[in-house]
């Protein structure tokens, strides 16, 4: 078992909710800012990577014709299942992301990196760009959102990350929320303004 593993192990031996994400103000707000920086008010297929114990998930599906969410601890899945039980256009599956990426299941309009990409490596992350420019629709946004204070299980820090998903995806920037704690990066293959696609311009 990888080091990665044992960390996520030793997390959830101890708590179903190890960081706080259904209680903690900085996370709700996080879930806020996340859903309101979309620029779409709804979507057709997504995924959600490292979904943890599902609390952003519940919110995505609302938003979702359909959403397949993703972890790789068992732990983390069964939380994040019994949490969307009631949203039945949501199905929650046990993967070690990129390298079990669900092509079956796209092409995805949605994915949503939040609190993800920092525990891959460099190569980890360009495959993990190449399998989001190959997997988004012609109208798809990708959505990243992450921690960006040091922490010693990252192995590339948020900015790093997203300069990556910037470079390698062949997407249109629509949004990026920066601040000392938190960055949100959106990208689209429709290079559009939400005021654009509202018929506003």
């Amino acid at each position: 078992m990888n080091s990665t593993a044992l960390y996520f192990d030793h997390l959830y031996r101890h708590s179903d909710d190890p960081w706080n994400l259904r209680e903690g103000w900085y996370e709700r707000r996080k879930r806020s800012l996340t859903l309101a920086l979309l620029p779409r008010p709804r979507y057709r297929n997504a995924f959600e990577p490292g979904c943890a114990n599902g609390e952003l998930t519940v919110e995505l599906a609302t938003r979702c014709d359909t959403l397949l969410a993703a972890d790789l601890h068992e732990r983390a899945v069964a939380l994040a299942r019994e949490r969307v039980a009631g949203a039945p256009q949501v199905r929650v599956e046990q993967r070690t992301v990129p390298r079990e990426w669900p092509t079956e299941a796209g092409p995805f309009d949605l994915i949503v990196i939040s609190e993800f990409a920092y525990y891959l490596d460099a190569a980890e992350l360009e495959t993990l760009a190449a399998r989001i420019a190959a997997s988004l629709t012609t109208d798809g946004t990708l959505l990243a959102c992450h921690w960006r204070r040091p922490f010693a299980e990252a192995l590339e820090s948020a900015d790093a990350a997203h300069a990556l998903f910037d470079a390698r995806c062949g997407l249109s920037r629509l949004a990026h929320h920066d601040e000392a704690d938190l960055l949100i990066d959106v990208w689209s293959r429709d290079a559009r303004s939400v005021a654009q696609r509202e018929g506003l311009l």
